[in-house]
């Protein structure tokens, strides 16, 4: 059970970084066709704006679980490292407990937020607002999906070499 919950977790943090990279991809070359129009014809299209920050809000929501189990969000395990291994066992399992609780929590409120917006059309692309804000619960949703794989577990921590 344990190879099969981790080869999830591997799966699931490799297909999100893909589609993270798919939208910054996306994000980089709708910004490149909106500079060269400003240089060729002096404006470019409204839409341009707003894709690119729905684009990288998404991108960064979505890649945001992959992150956490690479320990790539900015904490400071200093605790866990000095605390005896009782108490740094405890600390771990409340940290893996808020993380998971306000993930769960944030996703279920998004998906809220992103359903009662669905009247409202965006200004620049004319689509309803519902879609680029429903880059929040999935974001919030595959992070907590990704910290409830993971399990209580120390993170990795992210150090400089020592060269």
């Amino acid at each position: 059970m344990n190879t099969f919950r981790l080869s999830i977790l591997s799966c699931l943090k490799t297909s999100t970084l893909m589609l993270a990279s798919a939208l910054l991809l996306t994000n980089i070359l709708i910004i490149l066709y909106a500079v060269i129009l400003r240089y060729l014809v002096g404006g470019a299209p409204m839409w341009t704006d707003e894709a690119a920050r729905f684009l990288i809000i998404g991108c960064t929501l979505i890649a945001a679980g992959a992150v956490w189990i690479e320990g790539g969000h900015m904490r400071i395990a200093l605790l866990e490292t000095l605390l005896p291994s009782r108490l740094s066992q405890t600390l771990i399992i409340y940290q893996w407990l808020l993380t998971l609780t306000l993930a769960v929590v944030a996703a279920v409120f998004s998906y809220r937020y992103a359903l009662s917006v669905g009247m409202f059309k965006t200004p620049g692309l004319g689509v309803s607002r519902t879609w680029p804000m429903l880059s929040m619960p999935i974001g919030f949703g595959l992070l907590a999906l990704q910290v409830l794989l993971y399990g209580p577990k120390r993170l990795p921590v992210m150090s400089e070499s020592p060269e």
